[in-house]
Protein backbone atom coordinates (compact mmCIF):
# COMPACT_ATOMS: atom_id res chain seq x y z
CA UNK A 1 0.00 0.00 0.00
CA UNK A 2 1.39 3.27 -1.11
CA UNK A 3 0.82 5.79 1.86
CA UNK A 4 0.82 9.85 2.32
CA UNK A 5 1.95 11.04 5.76
CA UNK A 6 1.75 14.07 6.50
CA UNK A 7 2.99 16.16 9.58
CA UNK A 8 6.49 15.64 8.90
CA UNK A 9 8.61 14.03 11.56
CA UNK A 10 6.39 15.39 14.48
CA UNK A 11 4.80 13.51 17.72
CA UNK A 12 2.38 11.27 16.19
CA UNK A 13 3.91 11.25 12.39
CA UNK A 14 7.00 10.28 13.41
CA UNK A 15 5.80 6.73 15.26
CA UNK A 16 3.02 6.11 12.38
CA UNK A 17 5.87 6.75 9.49
CA UNK A 18 7.96 3.91 11.57
CA UNK A 19 4.98 1.54 12.51
CA UNK A 20 3.78 1.40 8.28
CA UNK A 21 6.87 0.63 7.26
CA UNK A 22 7.58 -2.06 9.59
CA UNK A 23 4.79 -3.26 8.37
CA UNK A 24 6.57 -3.33 4.94
CA UNK A 25 4.53 -0.60 3.19
CA UNK A 26 5.70 2.08 0.51
CA UNK A 27 5.58 5.71 2.55
CA UNK A 28 6.15 9.28 1.75
CA UNK A 29 6.24 11.72 3.99
CA UNK A 30 5.48 15.70 3.16
CA UNK A 31 7.82 18.21 4.83
CA UNK A 32 8.13 21.99 4.47
CA UNK A 33 11.79 21.37 5.95
CA UNK A 34 14.55 20.71 3.88
CA UNK A 35 16.20 19.33 6.88
CA UNK A 36 14.16 16.48 7.58
CA UNK A 37 14.88 14.82 4.12
CA UNK A 38 17.64 12.72 5.61
CA UNK A 39 15.86 11.46 8.69
CA UNK A 40 12.75 10.69 6.71
CA UNK A 41 14.90 8.58 4.75
CA UNK A 42 16.96 6.84 7.31
CA UNK A 43 13.30 5.73 8.54
CA UNK A 44 13.09 3.80 4.78
CA UNK A 45 10.67 6.45 3.49
CA UNK A 46 10.57 8.75 0.96
CA UNK A 47 11.17 12.76 1.86
CA UNK A 48 8.74 14.96 -0.16
CA UNK A 49 10.06 18.44 0.86
CA UNK A 50 7.68 21.18 -0.27
CA UNK A 51 4.77 23.37 1.07
CA UNK A 52 1.06 22.38 2.09
CA UNK A 53 -0.22 25.73 0.45
CA UNK A 54 1.48 24.46 -2.93
CA UNK A 55 -1.21 22.88 -5.22
CA UNK A 56 1.25 21.97 -7.78
CA UNK A 57 3.67 20.12 -5.03
CA UNK A 58 0.44 18.27 -3.08
CA UNK A 59 -1.01 17.34 -6.75
CA UNK A 60 2.52 15.71 -7.59
CA UNK A 61 2.87 14.06 -4.16
CA UNK A 62 -0.26 13.02 -4.03
CA UNK A 63 -0.16 11.48 -7.42
CA UNK A 64 0.30 7.48 -6.83
CA UNK A 65 -0.57 7.37 -3.31
CA UNK A 66 -3.56 5.45 -1.96
CA UNK A 67 -3.96 6.35 0.91
CA UNK A 68 -3.68 9.64 3.06
CA UNK A 69 -2.70 10.51 7.06
CA UNK A 70 -3.89 14.74 7.21
CA UNK A 71 -3.19 16.64 9.56
CA UNK A 72 -3.07 20.60 9.70
CA UNK A 73 0.13 21.36 10.86
CA UNK A 74 0.71 24.23 13.90
CA UNK A 75 2.97 27.09 13.46
CA UNK A 76 3.37 29.60 16.20
CA UNK A 77 5.40 32.11 14.20
CA UNK A 78 1.96 32.74 12.13
CA UNK A 79 0.44 36.14 12.76
CA UNK A 80 -2.87 34.49 11.11
CA UNK A 81 -2.93 30.88 12.09
CA UNK A 82 -6.95 30.64 11.20
CA UNK A 83 -6.29 31.81 7.83
CA UNK A 84 -3.29 29.55 7.09
CA UNK A 85 -5.64 26.44 8.44
CA UNK A 86 -8.61 26.80 6.37
CA UNK A 87 -6.25 27.34 3.24
CA UNK A 88 -4.31 24.10 3.92
CA UNK A 89 -7.68 22.57 4.35
CA UNK A 90 -8.72 23.94 0.74
CA UNK A 91 -5.44 22.43 -0.64
CA UNK A 92 -5.93 19.25 0.96
CA UNK A 93 -9.31 18.89 -0.71
CA UNK A 94 -8.36 20.53 -4.12
CA UNK A 95 -5.67 17.79 -4.99
CA UNK A 96 -7.52 14.76 -3.43
CA UNK A 97 -10.71 15.53 -5.70
CA UNK A 98 -8.15 14.92 -8.72
CA UNK A 99 -5.86 12.03 -7.11
CA UNK A 100 -6.20 8.17 -6.78
CA UNK A 101 -6.04 8.56 -3.10
CA UNK A 102 -9.94 6.94 -1.61
CA UNK A 103 -8.98 6.45 1.54
CA UNK A 104 -8.47 9.07 4.11
CA UNK A 105 -7.40 8.80 7.61
CA UNK A 106 -7.61 12.75 9.27
CA UNK A 107 -6.47 14.12 12.53
CA UNK A 108 -9.01 16.06 13.86
CA UNK A 109 -10.40 17.13 17.02
CA UNK A 110 -13.02 16.47 19.89
CA UNK A 111 -15.05 20.04 19.10
CA UNK A 112 -14.76 19.60 15.21
CA UNK A 113 -18.34 18.69 15.45
CA UNK A 114 -19.09 21.89 16.41
CA UNK A 115 -18.17 23.29 12.93
CA UNK A 116 -17.87 26.86 14.79
CA UNK A 117 -16.81 27.96 18.40
CA UNK A 118 -14.11 26.22 19.32
CA UNK A 119 -10.81 28.14 18.11
CA UNK A 120 -8.31 26.06 16.36
CA UNK A 121 -10.62 23.45 16.11
CA UNK A 122 -12.93 25.26 13.87
CA UNK A 123 -10.89 24.45 10.76
CA UNK A 124 -10.68 20.67 11.37
CA UNK A 125 -14.31 20.73 11.26
CA UNK A 126 -14.36 22.82 8.21
CA UNK A 127 -11.79 20.34 6.79
CA UNK A 128 -13.85 17.22 8.06
CA UNK A 129 -17.16 19.16 6.16
CA UNK A 130 -15.28 19.50 2.81
CA UNK A 131 -14.10 15.99 3.14
CA UNK A 132 -17.71 14.53 3.57
CA UNK A 133 -18.64 16.18 0.77
CA UNK A 134 -16.07 14.52 -1.79
CA UNK A 135 -17.95 11.16 -3.39
CA UNK A 136 -16.48 7.81 -2.82
CA UNK A 137 -14.21 8.93 -0.25
CA UNK A 138 -13.97 7.06 3.00
CA UNK A 139 -12.89 8.62 5.83
CA UNK A 140 -11.95 8.32 9.63
CA UNK A 141 -11.43 11.22 11.53
CA UNK A 142 -9.64 10.86 14.96
CA UNK A 143 -10.47 13.04 17.21
CA UNK A 144 -8.10 13.21 20.28
CA UNK A 145 -9.11 15.67 23.66
CA UNK A 146 -7.23 17.80 24.87
CA UNK A 147 -3.37 17.54 24.82
CA UNK A 148 -0.96 16.40 27.87
CA UNK A 149 1.49 18.49 26.30
CA UNK A 150 -0.82 21.44 26.77
CA UNK A 151 -0.54 21.39 30.18
CA UNK A 152 2.96 21.92 30.37
CA UNK A 153 1.95 26.08 30.27
CA UNK A 154 1.20 25.63 33.66
CA UNK A 155 4.51 25.09 35.20
CA UNK A 156 5.46 28.77 35.19
CA UNK A 157 1.88 29.69 36.89
CA UNK A 158 2.68 27.15 39.23
CA UNK A 159 5.94 27.98 40.21
CA UNK A 160 5.21 31.74 40.17
CA UNK A 161 1.64 32.21 41.40
CA UNK A 162 0.99 28.72 43.10
CA UNK A 163 -2.04 28.50 41.03
CA UNK A 164 -2.82 26.39 37.90
CA UNK A 165 -5.85 28.03 35.83
CA UNK A 166 -7.27 28.64 32.55
CA UNK A 167 -10.77 30.09 31.47
CA UNK A 168 -12.84 26.97 31.98
CA UNK A 169 -12.82 24.29 35.21
CA UNK A 170 -15.71 25.44 37.25
CA UNK A 171 -18.04 22.80 36.15
CA UNK A 172 -18.15 19.12 37.57
CA UNK A 173 -17.14 17.96 34.30
CA UNK A 174 -13.64 16.08 33.58
CA UNK A 175 -11.00 16.94 31.72
CA UNK A 176 -10.37 14.58 28.66
CA UNK A 177 -6.65 13.93 27.86
CA UNK A 178 -4.58 12.49 25.62
CA UNK A 179 -1.34 12.03 24.87
CA UNK A 180 0.10 11.68 20.94
CA UNK A 181 1.45 8.07 22.07
CA UNK A 182 -1.89 6.96 22.24
CA UNK A 183 -3.04 8.78 19.11
CA UNK A 184 -0.25 7.65 16.89
CA UNK A 185 -0.93 3.81 18.01
CA UNK A 186 -4.55 4.76 17.03
CA UNK A 187 -3.92 6.35 13.79
CA UNK A 188 -1.30 3.31 12.60
CA UNK A 189 -4.48 1.19 13.31
CA UNK A 190 -6.59 2.71 11.21
CA UNK A 191 -4.08 3.31 8.33
CA UNK A 192 -2.98 -0.47 8.20
CA UNK A 193 -7.10 -1.41 8.20
CA UNK A 194 -8.72 1.43 6.56
CA UNK A 195 -12.50 1.49 7.77
CA UNK A 196 -15.54 1.97 4.82
CA UNK A 197 -17.31 5.11 4.82
CA UNK A 198 -17.47 8.05 6.86
CA UNK A 199 -16.71 7.08 10.68
CA UNK A 200 -15.73 8.87 14.28
CA UNK A 201 -12.91 7.87 16.37
CA UNK A 202 -12.73 9.50 19.20
CA UNK A 203 -9.23 8.73 21.20
CA UNK A 204 -8.47 9.56 25.19
CA UNK A 205 -5.96 8.13 27.62
CA UNK A 206 -7.57 10.07 30.75
CA UNK A 207 -10.43 11.78 32.59
CA UNK A 208 -9.63 14.11 35.55
CA UNK A 209 -11.19 17.38 36.84
CA UNK A 210 -8.98 20.31 36.86
CA UNK A 211 -9.13 20.68 40.06
CA UNK A 212 -7.00 17.55 40.27
CA UNK A 213 -4.92 18.12 37.50
CA UNK A 214 -3.65 21.24 39.38
CA UNK A 215 -3.54 19.32 43.07
CA UNK A 216 -1.79 16.08 41.36
CA UNK A 217 1.00 18.47 39.26
CA UNK A 218 1.69 20.44 42.45
CA UNK A 219 2.47 17.94 44.45
CA UNK A 220 4.58 16.79 41.70
CA UNK A 221 6.70 19.72 42.40
CA UNK A 222 6.36 20.45 45.64
CA UNK A 223 3.51 23.08 45.66
CA UNK A 224 1.13 20.91 47.62
CA UNK A 225 -2.89 21.82 47.56
CA UNK A 226 -2.38 23.67 44.40
CA UNK A 227 -5.65 24.85 43.37
CA UNK A 228 -7.46 25.48 40.01
CA UNK A 229 -8.92 28.78 38.91
CA UNK A 230 -10.79 29.62 36.19
CA UNK A 231 -10.45 33.33 34.73
CA UNK A 232 -12.22 35.54 33.04
CA UNK A 233 -12.09 35.11 29.48
CA UNK A 234 -10.00 38.79 29.82
CA UNK A 235 -7.36 37.17 32.09
CA UNK A 236 -6.61 33.89 29.85
CA UNK A 237 -6.40 35.99 26.96
CA UNK A 238 -3.98 38.45 28.29
CA UNK A 239 -2.28 36.04 29.97
CA UNK A 240 -1.20 34.30 26.97
CA UNK A 241 0.00 37.20 25.29
CA UNK A 242 2.01 37.71 28.56
CA UNK A 243 3.19 34.37 27.85
CA UNK A 244 4.42 34.89 24.21
CA UNK A 245 1.74 33.87 22.41
CA UNK A 246 0.63 36.20 19.57
CA UNK A 247 -2.51 37.70 19.02
CA UNK A 248 -4.10 35.02 16.65
CA UNK A 249 -3.04 32.01 18.67
CA UNK A 250 -4.44 33.72 21.93
CA UNK A 251 -7.79 34.44 20.54
CA UNK A 252 -8.39 31.03 18.88
CA UNK A 253 -7.30 29.17 22.28
CA UNK A 254 -9.50 31.39 24.09
CA UNK A 255 -12.16 30.31 22.61
CA UNK A 256 -11.46 26.73 22.98
CA UNK A 257 -11.47 27.38 26.47
CA UNK A 258 -15.17 28.97 26.53
CA UNK A 259 -16.14 25.66 24.03
CA UNK A 260 -14.70 23.82 26.96
CA UNK A 261 -16.89 25.52 29.72
CA UNK A 262 -19.50 25.73 27.64
CA UNK A 263 -19.80 21.69 28.01
CA UNK A 264 -20.11 21.69 24.17
CA UNK A 265 -16.83 20.87 23.68
CA UNK A 266 -16.55 17.27 24.97
CA UNK A 267 -20.32 16.63 24.86
CA UNK A 268 -20.02 14.26 22.06
CA UNK A 269 -17.51 12.61 23.35
CA UNK A 270 -19.61 11.73 26.56
CA UNK A 271 -22.01 10.34 24.21
CA UNK A 272 -19.62 8.25 22.28
CA UNK A 273 -16.80 7.31 24.80
CA UNK A 274 -14.25 4.89 23.50
CA UNK A 275 -14.19 1.51 25.10
CA UNK A 276 -10.52 1.75 25.90
CA UNK A 277 -8.21 4.75 27.28
CA UNK A 278 -4.98 4.61 26.44
CA UNK A 279 -2.74 3.48 29.36
CA UNK A 280 -0.54 6.77 29.74
CA UNK A 281 -2.48 8.28 32.73
CA UNK A 282 -2.23 11.84 34.90
CA UNK A 283 0.38 10.51 37.14
CA UNK A 284 2.67 9.55 34.48
CA UNK A 285 2.51 12.97 32.70
CA UNK A 286 3.23 14.50 36.27
CA UNK A 287 6.92 12.83 35.80
CA UNK A 288 7.17 14.29 32.88
CA UNK A 289 5.67 17.78 34.43
CA UNK A 290 8.12 17.71 37.04
CA UNK A 291 11.35 17.98 34.62
CA UNK A 292 10.04 20.86 32.53
CA UNK A 293 8.76 23.28 35.77
CA UNK A 294 12.65 22.79 36.93
CA UNK A 295 13.36 24.96 33.73
CA UNK A 296 10.21 27.17 34.06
Amino acid sequence: MKYIITGSLGNISRPVTKNLVAAGHDVTVISSSADKKSEIESLGATAAIGSLTDSAFLKDTFQNAEVAYLMIPSDFALTDYAKFQLEVADKYVEVLKGSNIKRIVLLSSLGAQLRKGAGPIDALGYLEEKLLALPGLHVNFLRPSYFFSNLFSLAGMIKHAGIAGNNFGDTDEKLVLTHTDHIAEVATAALLNPTEGKTVTNIANDERHPSEIAAILGNAVGKENTPWITFSDEDAYNGMLGAGLNESFAKLYKEMGQALRSGQMQEEYWKNRPEQLGSYKLEDFAKEFAGAYAGA
